[in-house]
């Protein structure tokens, strides 16, 4: 089990988040949210991390706001700062994850989490790599083809949010870029990862995690 830790954002404002340590961390990932906020479920892929050697810390984008009702997080999730997440939130983790442990640092998420971690690849300097879920950003937000990290991520092939023609039109704009892209789909719906949701597919989830994993241990 974690902790909830105050962390300071590149503009000095205080941000809070779910820190789990690993023993001896051989790398470190910053988690991001679904819009549901930083439920129980996302506290538990950050144990996950931890427990596989990585120190995780996830930022409370919603500033201790949790909801299970999809209309309310659509609203929470519309209300957001994206820049203030992606430049000070996400950022500032980065930067505390990299001084604690001293290690390479990646930023995952799912879902509007995993369109941040996009946001991320491209506009956060210090990050080392990322993994995204089901997430991509309108590309005034964070052109893909301007990610110059590691990058793997995970669609379902039911997706009504990324559904199949725009992961292909994020595997054309990531055509060009040079650092290792590898983008998986799955038979299933969005949020097969989410194991408290009834779309939750073990299949996928289990073998997404496997490669995020994997590629982790490569690229960290």
């Amino acid at each position: 089990m974690g902790d909830l830790i105050s962390f300071t954002c590149p503009d000095g404002t205080e941000a809070k988040g779910y820190l789990a340590t690993a023993t001896e961390p051989k790398g470190s990932v910053v988690v991001l949210q679904e819009w549901w906020g930083l439920n129980d479920q996302i506290k538990g892929v950050a144990d996950r991390f931890a427990a596989a050697g990585y120190t995780a810390l996830a930022p409370d984008l919603y500033e201790g706001r949790v909801t299970q009702d999809a209309d309310e997080a659509s609203h929470m999730m519309t209300g957001l700062d994206w820049v203030g997440a992606s430049e000070q939130d996400t950022r500032g983790a980065v930067q505390y994850l990299k001084a604690k442990t001293g290690t390479k640092t990646a930023v995952m998420g799912f879902c509007m989490g995993g369109a941040l971690t996009i946001i991320a690849g491209v506009k956060v300097p210090e990050c080392d790599a990322c993994v995204c879920f089901y997430g991509i950003p309108p590309k005034e937000a964070a052109d893909p083809a301007k990610i110059s990290v590691p990058f793997q991520a995970h669609f379902a092939t039911k997706d009504d949010w990324c559904t199949p023609q725009a992961v292909e039109q994020l595997r054309k704009d990531m055509a060009g870029v040079k650092s290792p892209v590898d983008i998986h789909e799955y038979d299933g719906e969005h949020g097969f990862f989410n194991q408290t949701r009834e779309v939750f597919n073990r299949n996928a989830a289990d073998v997404s995690w496997e490669r995020t994993i994997s590629f982790l241990n490569k690229v960290l």
